[in-house]
């Protein structure tokens, strides 16, 4: 919301409302309406008159595996939605949705301006790795118990490397009850290590960018499965790929030499490359052009 405000080339007038919002009256005073997401949970229940006003709706959508369970397809022709935006690859947005809907990846969520004055790379916690974020239950009866009950929508399911790593003794996570970082907002936490692990088994999701702009060498789950290489990092250039065969050898060879200037590298290469090209403002021109595309 801050970058489209400072982006030169669109103006921006957000409309805060309640339960309904009359579409009408903004007839003929702008060229695009913009949706934070296809579900009531980002919108008024009712946008009246959405159908009329005779301009495109472009609309973000939420995690495209809950599409079918919020009935989120009807929203399409109730509002007229003329194409669909989020960080996720279409090919991943296209197994949940139908072919005819239109849709285009647009990389955003990390504001440079929170991973300003980070704690130097030497100075930081080296002999521990951190993972950060929701993971699944270990248990072998929650893993049952969740692909009976949950099925393709556990921690397990989505985070499965993730997980795994918790077991490892050198890999901290702040869930833990002995985590000694608790009140840290989540730039300064990251900024205490050295590494840090952004592991997703579908999709790649923000944590990919925010761990390498804090200026973590950053173990970085990129696979077929999970068609992380959209978002152009390079291994052993700007990251450390993994993948469930090969993460305790990667993380073995860098805890093996954490002296080694090379990992250094990787995390400055890194955060360079997500603060020039994968930060907020270069999001707002890609949404700039898809409105363009869409005036006539």
């Amino acid at each position: 919301m801050h970058a489209l405000k400072r982006n030169p080339n669109i103006e921006m007038t957000y409309f805060p409302s309640e339960n309904c919002f009359d579409v009408s009256k903004i007839r003929n005073k702008h060229d695009i309406i913009l949706l934070p997401n296809n579900n009531t949970d980002g919108t008024p229940d009712e946008l009246t008159g959405i159908k009329d006003v005779g301009i495109p709706v472009i609309c973000r959508t939420g995690d495209p595996h809950y599409a079918k369970r919020y009935d989120q397809f009807k929203f399409d022709e109730k509002w007229k939605i003329d194409c669909y935006f989020n960080f996720m690859h279409e090919e991943y947005f296209y197994r949940f949705y139908p072919k005819k809907f239109k849709y285009k990846t647009i990389v955003f969520g990390l504001e440079p301006s929170l991973y300003r004055n980070m704690m130097p790379f030497k100075e930081r916690i080296k002999n521990k790795i951190l993972n950060s974020g929701a993971t699944g239950k270990t248990k072998i009866a929650s893993r049952i118990a969740n692909r009976i009950l949950n099925p393709g929508r556990s921690g397990w399911y989505f985070y499965k490397l993730r997980t795994m790593c918790n077991d490892l003794p050198y890999v901290v996570h702040p869930r833990k009850p002995d985590f000694e970082f608790q009140n840290d907002d989540y730039p300064r936490l990251l900024s205490r290590f050295q590494t840090a692990i952004a592991a997703t088994t579908f999709y790649p999701t923000i944590k990919y960018l925010e761990t390498t702009a804090a200026g973590c060498m950053t173990f970085m789950e990129i696979t077929e499965k999970n068609l992380g290489k959209y978002l152009g990092f390079r291994d052993d250039k700007t990251a450390v790929f993994i993948n469930e065969d090969n993460y305790k050898k990667k993380f073995e060879d860098y805890l093996s030499d954490p002296d080694n200037s090379k990992w250094q590298e990787i995390a400055t290469n890194g955060r360079k490359y997500v603060l020039d090209n994968l930060n907020n403002d270069v999001a707002a021109d890609d949404l700039v052009e898809l409105m363009r595309s869409y005036l006539k």
